[in-house]
């Protein structure tokens, strides 16, 4: 009798895929490669980086090891099992779903039910917001050689770049038509 799969979550393929990425992570490492990484597209909260590798070990997924003194983090490494798990995830694409988690969205969504000036605030505010990330976005494409930004690993940044892009233009032209100027 074999056991049955675990159940792997989009976190656990973002733990699974840092750690097979850049080798040995403490949950606090995983915290800080999200924020410098996928972060930028994909939120979670950060409890799940230090709840998630703990359940992937129990399933045989990465393994642990405690430091004996000091602080005792607790370093986690992928296993042949969380190498398989990652490679069959990556094999497959998702055809399922499509997200767009912004919180300005689902404000707007509401719009109807507020004045028009928290609208034209809202769309300001979102615009500013993303071109934010579309600056921040393009320095890190100015940060890369050409051979880096069309490595795979990179593609994302591209996308990134499209959506801001795409993100600025639609609330630039909503603020523009609120206001009629």
């Amino acid at each position: 009798m074999s056991t049955p799969e675990p159940r792997l979550s989009d976190t656990s393929y973002v733990v699974l895929g840092l750690i097979a990425r850049f080798g040995t992570m403490t949950s606090y490492d995983l915290k800080q490669a999200v924020a410098a990484s996928v972060g930028y597209f994909w939120s979670f909260p950060h409890s799940q980086l230090y709840a998630e590798p703990v359940r992937l070990a129990e399933v045989g997924l990465l393994t642990e090891d405690r430091e004996e003194s000091g602080r005792r983090r607790r370093r986690y490494r992928v296993t042949a099992d969380g190498r398989r798990a990652l490679q069959n995830w990556l094999a497959t694409p998702d055809n399922g779903r499509v997200e767009l988690r912004d919180p300005g969205l689902l404000q707007l969504f509401f719009a109807d039910l507020t004045g028009r000036e928290e609208v034209v605030s809202l769309a300001e505010a979102r615009e500013a917001l993303h071109r934010d990330r579309l600056a921040t976005y393009e320095r890190i494409a100015a940060s890369l050689d050409a051979g880096d930004r069309a490595e795979v690993g990179n593609l994302t940044l591209r996308r990134g770049l499209y959506a801001e892009r795409a993100a600025v233009r639609f609330w630039s032209e909503l603020r523009t038509e609120l206001t009629g100027g």
